[in-house]
Formats: C-alpha cells, structure tokens, sequence
C-alpha cells in the first residue's frame, strides 16, 4: 500500500480583531446610543490612522458615556436598542476607510464642575490587548484646565483627547495609534 505524502503544516496567524468577533458584530444598531430624532441626538465620528498614517479598515470601537444629564445608564436592559431608552454603550466596526460613526448625546458631567467625557475602547489589527482614551467635549474650558488627567499630561498632548466640534454640531475625534499626535492611551491598575 502507497503512504500519503507527508504535510507539512504551518502555525496559522495570530488574529487580534478577528475572526472571533465576528459572532458579536455586527451588533444591531450599535452605534446608535439614541435615535437620530432624539432632540438631543449629536453625531460622534472620526477616522483610525495607525502609526504610518494608513486608516485602519478592520477595527472596532465601544464608547460608555453618561447622558445629558451625567447620569450612568445602570437599569436592567439598558444595552437593548429600543430607539427610545439612552444606553450609555456603543460598539460599532469602522468601514473600508477607517471611518466611524456613533449617534449619541453630549454627555453631562457625572460630578459638579468635572469635565465631561466618553470613554472609548479601541480593537485593532496588530494590537494583543485594547487600547482605552477618553474623548473630551471641546466645551467647558475651565473644566477642562482642572481636569485631574488632562494636567497630568504635556499640555501638547492634552489636544489628542479632546474632540472638535464641527459647524452643523458633531464631534470630530481622530484616533491614532501611533506617531505624530498619537492619541493619548490609558492603563487602569489591576485589582489583585
């Protein structure tokens, strides 16, 4: 009896954004925080670039904001898409081109005279772990002066975390992963 060539088999490539993903995208109007008739409805929406300054077509992004009003969604339910209930949570892939877009609400501070932030969590080819940032509304100056991370930074570097806000009301917010004007990235400390 004839034995089969031998195979040779090869290690496949490590994949960071996929394709394990895929069971959770794309996830129902998830950039849809609230309804684009929501009278307080603002459009969030920017470009991935990574360290050569090429968009990224193959990342994904989840936002967690408080509302208006700097209240925390924390009701049972609050990550279901009704078209009426604010969620305080987004997930969305960005598009060929790097781009994406969330529907949300500005959000208010959670604590007096506290700036005012959406927290974003960044996916990505070529990254082992996610990167976490905060986008700052361009608003509320003196806040923004006293923000506790903020002074924490080079005042040149405070610029990557604050979005701009564009003529018909949007926020404009960039993300680089690396080189000139990387955005600024987080570290939380891990519980023991």
């Amino acid at each position: 009896m004839a034995q089969a060539p031998e195979l040779k088999l090869v290690p496949t490539p490590g994949q960071t954004i996929g394709p394990f993903y895929g069971y959770a995208l794309p996830f129902e109007k998830g950039g849809e925080l609230v309804n684009q008739a929501h009278p307080a409805a603002v459009r969030l929406h920017g470009v991935v670039y990574d360290g050569n300054g090429e968009v990224i077509p193959d990342s994904m992004l989840e936002i967690w904001q408080a509302d208006e009003h700097g209240n925390v969604a924390s009701a049972d339910g609050s990550l279901v898409r009704d078209g009426y209930t604010f969620t305080g949570w987004g997930r969305v892939p960005v598009d060929n081109v790097g781009h994406y877009t969330f529907t949300t609400v500005n959000p208010g501070p959670t604590e007096e005279g506290k700036a005012p932030f959406i927290m974003l969590t960044v996916f990505a080819r070529g990254l082992l772990n996610r990167l976490f940032t905060r986008i700052y509304l361009p608003e509320g100056t003196e806040a923004l002066a006293n923000d506790p991370l903020l002074t924490s930074l080079p005042e040149d570097r405070r610029k990557t975390l604050i979005a701009t806000r564009e003529a018909d009301g949007s926020l404009r917010f960039d993300i680089r992963l690396q080189g000139e004007d990387e955005t600024v990235f987080l570290s939380y400390p891990r519980e023991s």
